[in-house]
């Protein structure tokens, strides 16, 4: 039996991925918002793929904000912008 790979939507060009393809940003219990590299933290996740135009196109809908029921500071943006250039 074939296993099933989990899909997320990237929320800037609002495909479907495998999960593993996306980088998923965090809000933890705490109220904390990180990058979740390994996928298994706890708390509300939005996932974007590894695309710098996906990231400007949902931080302008405001749909990372909106997914994440929190504000995004600049040094998280700037962080994620580093990540997708790895």
């Amino acid at each position: 039996m074939e296993k099933k790979i989990p899909q997320r939507r990237c929320l800037g060009c609002m495909q479907s991925f495998p999960k593993k393809e996306l980088i998923r940003v965090v809000r933890t219990p705490e109220g904390e918002i990180c990058i979740d590299l390994t996928g298994k933290k706890s708390g509300r996740g939005a996932y974007i793929c590894r695309n710098e135009a996906c990231l400007k196109k949902a931080v302008k809908a405001k749909r990372l904000q909106t997914n994440l029921e929190a504000q995004i500071s600049e040094e998280l943006l700037l962080e994620l912008s580093k990540e997708l250039c790895k």
